[in-house]
Formats: structure tokens, sequence, C-alpha cells
């Protein structure tokens, strides 16, 4: 059999950097062929990607996502969603005007086959299905597809295990390249969406209202609407959403009026409008019995009426934050930006939806204390939402950089040792990730392959804290804070509105600092960015406002059980709230505590009396380490009354640890998971070891 046209074009000179790999295919590849057999020949070949290029058989392409999106951009959704509580689904209708961005085009926007790639390399090459083009979906049932009005073959492809279903849709027509085409599409979504969930009045904190919030991060706005859900491709969206009179709609865009449903006067249709491009999962919605406090001169909060005056309090620094970013980075491009605090089963601390950023109701400790998850998502609007990473593998562009952004916001309001000090914080929660996926994991690489690996199982405090450990190495090299600084901002004045890969940003890099190559030059990158673990240097931080924090970790740890009457209520009575839970993070990285002492602990600064949930989550697993059985209730409780999977998980995996209780956490587990948000459901499974659950959930 001869080989196919694609390996016929590359002859036996091509290489991808200086990697050898092998090419599986199974029958003719070609823009003209479906796979007609199979064959279980291997070619060995060093092939070049340029190559490829040139001969029209690779586009670049996303391994969470059947698109290819060199092929056609989408550059305008126009939404039209019906919320319907009783079925728990959405009934939506979809414009996607799309952009060709190849003469002949036919296929929209080309589906993506994996070629295996064996070694160290791990590109992969995409072709056409002939004839096919296709939409990223999940469980949605599709009823109609049209191409500018006319009427439209399509096809659902087979159900991947996380990607979903690819929608195969034939144009009526061929496209040059520039032109643009509007491809509407009529679908339900299904009622275990993973990007929604659905939540009885019981499960509000007024009890009377039922409440929808959608999380579409990282690849599940696909079950939502059928679209090109990667983060390469951005686009402006419109929208008008049809809900119950007694409800309110908001959604990631600026408020555009209101009107009485034209087939409904008991539901109103609220209207939106998104101009400025973005990802698709940053397309964000939530219906509810909504209040709202303005809090800024562009800034409100919104929530159920229970505790919109608490929010109100606890994000007043709002515009303070806005100001300083601004400062920083650059102007605020988005307009409005709003707050909204969901339900407890919210599963994140906050996610960056553009003009309304989500919040956990975990950040309302009282005193404002945990208001540096705001500065977090405030940060995004420029390092995530304006600049975004091309696929998640290069998630740590986004995160290492908005933490390295939300530190220096952190910087000019509180100085720099405050800076430094949750610098610290934020290495112990590297080591945390590292030591649960395991030092040789390499999910902890800085940039991890995600070939055939669901993203949401890749998520950890890694692209974070690791993508901050270099971005401040490299910020010591460069010169200092001042000088980087002027790096990012230049950086995200020149990648704004595009997404972005790794070596986009090494490149600018290397061209910024040009006089100081030779500095760079001397960075271990492979170490950093290819490496699993923990990095190859670890930054010396200043630790003046951590110092009292060791002092008394380290009289704890060594501590024999006549010298624990020495603890006194004042110990932990001079620490502010960053230093408690500072405090408490050192007491977890050594081994348990013994059960003495943390009962003397409870004796002596009443631990379970704090409303802080950061210092509660700590706790609770430092008593449970200890196995302190008083304490697994309590443990439990923290759990299931809240979804954030940053404490849910970590307290289920101490439980479960626990061998007397390892069956009471998978028993507590199984009562609660129908009231988990989908996404922390299916975590919290996979840790406990129990099957998924036939509902979704």
């Amino acid at each position: 059999m001869a080989a196919p046209p694609l390996i016929n074009a590359l002859g036996s000179s091509g290489h991808v950097g200086s990697m050898d790999f092998r090419l599986f295919y199974c029958g003719r590849v070609g823009p003209d062929a479906g796979v007609t057999q199979r064959s279980p020949v291997v070619l060995r070949r060093r092939v070049c990607l340029q190559s490829l290029a040139a001969v029209g058989h690779i586009g670049m392409m996303d391994p969470c996502s059947f698109t290819c999106f060199s092929r056609c951009s989408t550059k305008h959704l126009n939404l039209f969603l019906h919320v319907d509580f009783d079925e728990r689904v959405i009934r939506g209708k979809v414009q996607l005007t799309v952009e060709a961005l190849e003469d002949r085009f036919s296929v929209l926007p080309y589906r993506q086959v994996w070629l295996p790639v064996v070694g160290a390399c791990s590109q992969v090459i995409s072709r056409t299905l002939g004839g096919k083009q296709t939409l990223d979906t999940r469980d949605l049932n599709i009823k109609t597809v049209s191409v500018n009005q006319q009427p439209a073959r399509f096809a659902l492809g087979d159900k991947h295990s996380f990607k979903g279903t690819p929608l195969d849709i034939t144009l009526p027509f061929d496209l040059s390249r520039g032109q643009h085409v509007i491809v509407e599409v009529t679908y339900q979504t299904s009622p275990s969406a993973s990007a929604l969930q659905w939540l009885s009045p019981e499960q509000t904190a007024g009890k009377e209202q039922p409440y929808l919030f959608s999380q579409c991060q990282a690849h599940h706005c696909r079950s939502m609407i059928p679209c090109q859900d990667s983060p390469s491709i951005k686009h402006t969206y419109y929208a008008q959403v049809s809900v119950p009179k007694d409800l309110v709609a908001v959604m990631s865009a600026v408020r555009d009026g209101q009107k009485v449903d034209p087939q409904d006067s008991g539901r109103i249709i609220y209207k939106f409008r998104q101009p400025v491009p973005m990802p698709s999962y940053l397309i964000a919605i939530v219906v509810g019995a909504l209040e709202s406090r303005q809090i800024g001169p562009r800034s409100r909060v919104w929530c159920e009426k229970e505790f919109v005056d608490k929010a109100a309090f606890e994000f007043s620094e709002t515009e303070t934050m806005l100001k300083t970013a601004e400062d920083l980075a650059g102007p605020y491009v988005w307009g409005q930006y709003d707050i909204l605090v969901l339900p407890p089963s919210f599963p994140y601390g906050g996610m960056e939806n553009p003009c309304l950023t989500f919040a956990t109701p975990t950040l309302l400790a009282g005193d404002r204390s945990l208001s540096n998850v705001i500065a977090h998502e405030i940060s995004h609007s420029w390092t995530g939402n304006l600049v975004t990473n091309k696929t998640w593998e290069h998630f740590w562009l986004n995160e290492g950089h908005t933490v390295y952004l939300e530190r220096m916001i952190g910087r000019c309001m509180e100085g720099e040792p405050f800076r430094q000090f949750k610098a610290m914080g934020g290495w112990k929660e590297l080591q945390d990730s590292v030591n649960t996926f395991g030092a040789n994991n390499p999910l902890t690489n800085l940039v991890p392959s995600l070939q055939d690996v669901d993203p949401d199982d890749a998520f950890s405090s890694v692209p974070y804290e690791k993508g901050f450990a270099l971005l401040y190495h490299l910020e010591e090299l460069m010169g200092g804070p001042e000088v980087f600084m002027g790096f990012v901002k230049s950086y995200i004045q020149l990648f704004a509105y595009s997404s972005v890969t790794t070596d986009d940003w090494k490149n600018y890099l290397f061209s910024y600092f040009k006089d100081k190559v030779d500095v760079l030059n001397q960075v271990d990158w492979n170490a950093w960015m290819f490496t699993p673990g923990m990095p190859p240097v670890q930054p010396q931080y200043d630790t003046t406002l951590a110092d009292t924090c060791i002092a008394l970790s380290q009289r704890w740890l060594q501590a024999k059980e006549q010298d624990l009457s020495s603890f006194q209520e004042s110990d932990a009575a001079a620490l502010s709230s960053h230093q408690l839970i500072e405090f408490l993070s050192l007491l977890l990285q050594g081994d348990p505590l013994p059960l003495t002492h943390v009962k003397k602990m409870q004796e002596v600064y009443n631990l379970n009396a704090f409303k802080n949930s950061e210092i509660c989550f700590r706790w609770l697993k430092l008593c449970v380490r200890s196995k302190w059985e008083e304490a697994v209730p309590l443990a439990l409780k923290m759990a299931t009354e809240q979804g954030r999977m940053k404490f849910t998980r970590p307290l289920f995996r101490e439980v479960f640890h626990f061998d007397k209780y390892k069956e009471e956490a998978v028993q507590v587990f199984k009562a609660h998971r129908a009231a988990m948000h989908p996404v922390t459901s299916a975590l919290i499974a996979k840790d406990l070891k129990v099957e998924a659950s036939s509902s979704g959930q």
C-alpha cells in the first residue's frame, strides 16, 4: 500500500526541533479522503512542521478541542437563550459569524485527528475529514443547522470521554479567504450539562426561588453552546436571555436593557453585549433572585439579598484595586467591573468572567482579609482575558502572570513585605500540589502535555505558583520589580486581544531584554518549563512578616507535653489573619502534630470559632491529620456546606485517609454529591475511588 500523500510530501529530511517521532496512521490522509481502511504500518520520520504547513496538511491545534483554529475563526456570537427551570435545560439558538482563513473553504472549522507522537516531542498533526465542518459540543440536542439561512447537512460524531462530541457541518457553498458566513444552530442543553448547575430553592440562601449559574472554564462552554471551544478563538457576543419574571439574569457582558418576552408575558428578556473579543470559556450566565449594590463608579456587587450588604462591605476596595491595576498594566478596557457572589457550591475561589467576576461566598470573612482573590480576578482583566493562553497547555501564561500582577497590586497597597509574605505562602501551596500529584508527575510541568488529558484533572496551583516563581526569578535577574513590571506591561500591550503560546512569550522576553540575553541564556528553561516537580531555583523571599509565624510554629513543633502550658491566647491574638493562615500552613508541612497538641491549641486559641474560611480549612485539615476524631464531623461539614474545590477536595481526602472514617467520607460524599457542582463531584469521586454517577454528576 502506498504511503498517504501527507507522508509522501515530506521526503526524509524534515525535523521537529531535533526530535524523532513515529506517525501512526490508518488509511489515506488528505483533504479529499476519509479513513478508508486500517493499516498496521508505522512510519519513522524526522518531520518538518514547516514542510507540513507548506503542503497544506497541518493547522494549529488544541488537544482539548475538535476545532482547528488556523482554518477559520469565529468572530461573533449572537445568542438567544430560553432558561427552563422545570426541565433544567436551556433552549438555545446561536448564530456564529465565522471568517474563512483559507481559499476554497467549505468546512467549518475542520476536525482534528490526532496522530500519536512517540518520544520527548509531543507535536501533533491535524488534517481534514473530507467535506465535514466541526464545532465542539457536549451532550447537546442539536435541532437544526443553517448557513446564511440555507439548510445545512450536519452529523454528530463519536463521543469522547471529556471533549464531548464533534458537530460536523457541511457548508452548501465554498468560501474564499476573508469571507464571512453566519452559521445558525438551534439546540437544547442536557439537564446534566457540565457547564451548568441548577439549584433548587432549598439550595439557595432565600429558599424561595431556583438558581442557575455556569462555569465554562476550561472546556465546558460546549455543553452550553455549540462553538469553537478553544482559548485560541476570540469573539464578541450579543445575548438575549428569557427568564421567569421574578428572576434576574446577568452575564459576562455589559447590560443592554430588558423587555417583556413577547412569547410569554410571565417572562423577561434580558439583553447583553460584549464588544471586546474574548474566548468561549469566559461566557457566563447567572439567573436567580439577585439584588445589587453600587460599590464604585464602575462596579456593583450582585448576590441574593441575604448577603448583598455583607458582600458590599467585603469588596468595598474594588475601585482602589482597579485603579492600582490600571497604573501597573494599562487601561481597563471592559467598561463595567461587577462582582457576583454565588451560592456555596461554586467550585472556585473566583472566576474572571469579563464585566462580572464570580466569587465564592467563602471570601466573606467579615474583615476584608480575603479580598486578595478579587485582586487576582481583577488582574485577569489584563492577563488571561486580554492576553490569553492559546491552549490549556500554556495555562501558566494566564495564571502565573495574574498572580504576579495580583501581588504587585498588594505591593502597591500594602508594601513590599506583604508581597514577599504572600509569595512565601504561594511556594507552600506549590509544594502541596507537587506532593499531591507526585514529584515525577508530568502534570507538574509548567508546560504539560494535555494530549488525552482532561484539563480539569490537570488543575492545581502549579501554573499559578510555579509560574509566579519563574516570573519572580526573572524579575531578580532583570533588575527588580519596576524593571520587570515594565516588561509585563509591554507584553500585555503587544499581545492584547490575542492568544499566545509560551514560545511567543519567551521570544518577546528575549526581544525586550535584548541587552541581557546573556543572562537569560543562563536560565535553565527546560528545567523550568518541561521538568516535573519543584522549580530548579527556590526564591529567597523576605521573611519579615513571616518571622513571628515561623517562631510560633517552631514552638509548637518542638514542644514536649510538659511545655504546652506555656502557650497563651495572646500568641494567636497578636497575628493578623494572613499570619495565622501562614502559621497553620507551616504546621501542615511537617509530620502530624501529637493529638495532645491540637487539643491544647483549640483550648488556648479557640480556632473552631474562626469564620475566615482559609483559617478554618487549614485548622480542620491539621486536626484530622492528627487523628482528632471530634474534628471529623466538622471537616465533613465544611466539605459539604460549601463546594470550593480548594477546600472540599483536600478535606474529603484527609478524612478518607483516616482509616477509621474512610467509609464515612465515602458515604457523606454520596449523600451530598447531587447538590455538588458537576466538576467538583466528578473530581471528588476520583479522589475517593467512587464510581461515576449515572446521572452525569
